[in-house]
């Protein structure tokens, strides 16, 4: 065999077990009550939740709480089923947090509370479609 196919068969059979061994660790889109469920099996995965933050109807977030040092914070996430849930984030609370329309929370429970180790944000943005409407005049 030449030297050439010998090392596209390594490069090939690199490249399977790269795509092998990090399958592993992708994780997977769930309510919280799958979450939890999740977590009574045993299964240690990074869980990613969506959900909007629970606001009154002022449009002020509800169940914030920030800690002294404010290098932590809670906060209520109500999932796609409605279900509300308090999470904690043991990092500073991200730039336009209580601006956002999504929230998505990659984490797991531990006694029975909904730990985040991330957070990703899905801000109202200047990237929306506003329609412009524009009376000419013939």
């Amino acid at each position: 065999m030449k030297r050439t196919y010998i090392l596209a068969i390594v490069v090939i059979a690199a490249a399977i077990g790269i795509i092998i061994a990090t399958a592993g660790d992708a994780s997977t889109y769930v309510n919280f009550d799958q979450a939890h469920q999740l977590a009574l099996e045993g299964k240690s995965t990074q869980i990613h939740v969506v959900g909007q933050l629970k606001k009154d109807t002022a449009g002020h977030v509800v169940g914030l709480q920030t800690s002294d040092d404010k290098l932590s914070f809670s906060f209520v996430l109500v999932d796609d089923n409605q279900k509300e849930q308090n999470v904690i984030y043991n990092e500073p609370m991200p730039p336009d947090f209580l601006k956002s329309e999504k929230v998505v929370v990659i984490g797991g429970y531990q006694n029975d509370q909904f730990i985040a180790h991330k957070i990703l944000l899905k801000c109202p943005s200047k990237y929306q479609n506003n329609t412009l409407t524009v009376n000419s005049k013939p």
